[in-house]
């Protein structure tokens, strides 16, 4: 084990979970960790126009206000997703909403997408020198009904579309109440609509929950296609407590590695039913290079991580990308292209 694995994380791990996640964001927005990283041709992803230097990036959520997002690519990421984003500041569920399960090398988490709101975000971009794709995750005020939703996702998109390399339309947080009945094709068809109606056209993507049934995934994939949407990332968190060790009686959503069977099933089936015409994030449980490259063979062009990161410290991606060069070697793998897929 290394340094932050005996020292670091017990001593954070002793904190209030939200406190620690605010220092060590705090610490990265500081410059404070830098770590060796490969970079090499082979691990480069093209996906919906962007190129990336890696497929590794960081999940929405830990960074929800941009504080970092110079120095994610310090730590070896490809990419950052920021959000979940809305058109108002709001404060999110009360406290306390983050909790750890360190047997389970998982989290739940009920925030209610705090953050200081569109406009602070964008001013926050605009003064920003990111080294790395920064996506925007889009989500709804708690407050604004949900037949006036379309609207609101794109105002949203139109305060920050010079902004953003790529926006994710998130419907399906199990934090904010109704907020997955918009993953419903009419509703959702509706939003996406509103948001291609703004200019500039930037990439757009939608934001599954790991809890929708097979028909349901094939219903968002047509719609997905009927749109010209750019891709799905798969997945959010679940309300499921399958997995688990024990089920600790708290709500919220469940990240981490007992959501890695249902994030692994849904990108499964999206992969199949898109047959490759949309780019695919993959989410969930994603904590070494054999998480990755099966996320990659099941589908996916880019993966990300948070709880991953949060249980594995500063040098998780860096592990990661040398863990796939490595295995690219032993198979005789010149590209991720090769690998993608390869599982279904």
């Amino acid at each position: 084990m290394g340094l932050y694995e005996k020292l670091v994380r017990p001593l954070a791990f002793l904190l209030n979970p939200e406190a620690a996640h605010e220092i060590a964001l705090g610490w990265v927005a500081s410059g404070m960790f830098e770590c060796r990283v490969p970079h090499d041709a082979r691990l480069a992803v093209e996906a919906f126009g962007i190129s990336f230097a890696n497929p590794v990036g960081l999940a929405a959520g830990f960074d929800k206000d941009a504080l970092a997002v110079d120095w994610w690519d310090a730590l070896g990421f490809g990419h950052c997703e920021v959000g979940t984003v809305t058109l108002r500041p709001q404060p999110g569920n009360p406290k306390p909403r983050l909790h750890r399960l360190p047997k389970d090398r998982a989290l739940i988490n009920r925030m209610g997408f705090n953050n200081a709101g569109a406009h602070a975000l964008r001013l926050r971009l605009e003064a920003a020198w990111p080294h790395l794709p920064v996506g925007i995750n889009l989500g709804k005020n708690r407050d604004t009904p949900l037949g006036e939703a379309a609207k609101e996702y794109a105002a949203l998109y139109r305060t920050l579309a010079p902004l953003g390399a790529y926006f994710v339309v998130n419907v399906s947080s199990p934090n904010t109440p109704g907020l997955r009945s918009l993953q419903e094709p009419e509703a959702l068809r509706e939003i996406v609509r509103a948001i291609r109606s703004e200019k500039p056209r930037k990439p757009l993507l939608i934001k599954v929950a790991p809890d929708l049934d097979e028909p349901s995934l094939d219903a968002v994939v047509e719609l997905a296609l009927d749109e010209g949407l750019d891709g799905i990332v798969a997945t959010n968190t679940t309300v499921s407590r399958q997995g688990l060790s024990r089920d600790p009686g708290l709500e919220g959503g469940l990240s981490g590695k007992p959501l890695q069977p249902l994030a692994d099933a849904a990108l499964a089936r999206l992969a199949r039913g898109s047959s490759g015409r949309l780019a695919l994030i993959g989410v969930g449980g994603v904590f070494d290079a054999d998480d990755a490259w099966r996320k990659i063979a099941l589908g996916a062009h880019l993966v990300q991580l948070y709880t991953g990161w949060v249980y594995g410290g500063p040098k998780t991606v860096a592990r990661i990308l040398n863990g796939l060069l490595e295995r690219m070697e032993r198979e005789g793998v010149r590209s991720l292209d090769e690998v993608r897929g390869s599982a279904l």
